[in-house]
């Protein structure tokens, strides 16, 4: 697996990131499985969050043993100082470790919830505290819906963010690239939202199956320099995913990307006033 500087952290993180939502409802000698494949194709970048079911706890239980080779970020969804701050020692304890390599805003998207995380007395400056005390080494944002982009960039002019977590746009990565911000992208193979409210389902999204629309899709994320790829909740895609990732190969073309929205009826996930929700 291809190794490239994690923004400016000093991390060389793997191409593509394990997303550990993919753990939030296994038992943890299944996800002790699925977690020995990172080791097989070089992953060595770990993202959780608090609100990933019981994901920091199967990481948790993994950390105390291979702590050293992964960097490890998780994220919290609260937005005042003092929520901020409950929640990241409820995830320091919860994935048995003395400090995190990242800890990310999770999904701050919302107007009013930006204000409140990054105004005075919000998440941000327990975040910023907890730096400070060496409980955590890097701070980032994510965000999911159409106006992700935006608002990171919003969240850029007011602090120096080291990561930021996006379906990835081009002004974006305009903006990431001069400062020196790592950019990881999410929902890299979708196919659409979910049509069939009888499937079972192990990510927010319809996923595509097919190896060869996955290789697809996978190489046309990671043709993007410095774009890192986190890997789906649904944990049966990791390997697909991985050897698309570990193989490399030939950019796929227009004709090509076309030809798989065609055939699997892909959908945009987000419509600004439309389908923002997931």
């Amino acid at each position: 697996m291809q190794t490239i500087p994690f923004g400016r952290t000093g991390h060389q993180s793997s191409r593509v990131i394990f997303g550990a939502a993919a753990l939030a409802a296994m038992r943890q000698e299944k996800a002790d499985q699925l977690l020995e494949v990172l080791f097989e194709y070089g992953v060595n970048h770990i993202d959780t969050a608090a609100s990933y079911g019981d994901s920091e706890l199967r990481v948790g239980a993994w950390m105390e043993r291979h702590r050293q080779r992964f960097f490890l970020a998780t994220k919290t969804g609260e937005r005042t100082y003092a929520g901020a701050r409950e929640s990241l020692q409820r995830s320091l304890a919860r994935l048995r470790v003395e400090q995190l390599d990242l800890i990310q805003l999770h999904n701050l998207v919302d107007d009013r919830e930006w204000d409140t995380a990054l105004g005075p007395g919000g998440a941000l400056d327990a975040l910023i505290e907890a730096r400070a005390g060496g409980l955590v080494r890097f701070i980032g944002v994510t965000g999911h819906g159409s106006r992700a982009a935006d608002m990171h960039r919003r969240s850029l002019e007011r602090f120096p963010f080291d990561a930021v977590l996006l379906p990835y746009n081009f002004t974006m990565m305009e903006i990431c690239d001069t400062r020196g911000v790592a950019v990881q992208t999410i929902k890299a193979v979708a196919r659409r939202r979910w049509q069939d409210d009888t499937q079972r389902r192990f990510s927010w999204y319809e996923p595509l199956r097919a190896p060869e629309a996955i290789r697809r899709a996978v190489h046309f994320a990671l043709d993007r320099p410095g774009v890192f790829l986190n890997s789906s909740s649904d944990a049966m895609l990791l390997r697909p995913i991985l050897d698309a990732a570990r193989e490399g190969g030939v950019t796929p073309s227009v004709a090509e990307l076309q030809g798989d929205v065609a055939r699997f009826a892909m959908q945009p996930l987000f419509v600004r006033g439309v389908s923002d929700a997931i």
